[in-house]
């Protein structure tokens, strides 16, 4: 069975369903927005599909069959609305469909839904947990590895852990880790620092990326990214969806 859920045939489903074993619909959740001068507006999606596909094997390890849904590309951003290509949607409008997907799984036997989220827009956040307390309400096991919590933070980079994460190193190491041909180098090396906090400048109030600190739509530290670091990221994101689903399974 392919591990991308669309590239199978329905039989093929059927089939992981009928077999006895629990069967997990990992959903990436992303976005299309700015992320400074040289990564792709669709780095979020990249990232949640690196999380997702990092956990695959710890959980055929568990026993567990897990199918990756396609990506969920559109989410509430509209700190990045005043950057060209960002597509920012409402709350309602994203979780009624993340609702319907819940929904629609749910009815077929699917064990668990697991969110994969790394679009940390306050707005989004706020969004995912509604819906995952409400497809719980409907009977639906949900998995969610929520980054902003203080627990989960903590396992991640110092960049990340100061809120100065956006595009930055953090960010910038996950795409190089897995999809370098969308890092403009030459803007990356261009890219000076940017130390100014998003968590801080949500909290003071902050409503766009540029009231925030980020006139070029990035924070923290581009030039010191590295694939190493990607990989490493990976490895602590994926290992906080699989820990979610296996509590959540349990």
């Amino acid at each position: 069975m392919n591990p991308q859920f669309a590239h199978n045939t329905w039989p093929q489903i059927k089939a992981a369903l009928d077999s006895g074993k629990p069967v997990v619909a990992i959903l990436p959740c992303g976005a299309t927005e700015a992320h400074g001068k040289h990564l792709p507006l669709n780095t979020d999606n990249i990232i949640s599909e690196g999380m997702a596909s990092y956990a695959l094997p710890a959980l055929e390890e568990r026993g567990v069959t897990a199918l990756i849904l396609p990506t969920l590309a559109y989410a509430p951003a509209e700190y990045a609305g005043g950057f060209a290509g960002t597509i920012s949607i409402s709350e309602a409008a994203a979780k009624a469909v993340l609702i319907d997907i819940g929904r629609s799984l749910h009815s077929q036997g699917f064990a668990c839904l697991a969110i994969a989220n790394s679009h940390f827009d306050p707005a989004n956040v706020k969004m995912l947990r509604e819906a995952a307390d409400e497809l719980r309400a409907l009977g639906l096991k949900v998995a969610y590895a929520d980054f902003t919590r203080r627990k989960l933070a903590q396992t991640l980079t110092d960049e990340f852990k100061s809120g100065a994460c956006h595009a930055g190193q953090f960010e910038t190491s996950l795409v190089m880790a897995s999809r370098p041909e969308l890092v403009d180098e030459a803007e990356r090396t261009l890219s000076a620092d940017n130390p100014a906090s998003l968590t801080e400048a949500f909290a003071a109030g902050a409503k766009t990326f540029e009231e925030a600190g980020g006139p070029q739509a990035y924070f923290g530290y581009p030039r010191q990214a590295t694939p190493d670091e990607g990989v490493d990221t990976y490895e602590k994101l994926a290992a906080a969806l699989v820990q979610a689903i296996a509590e959540t399974l349990s």
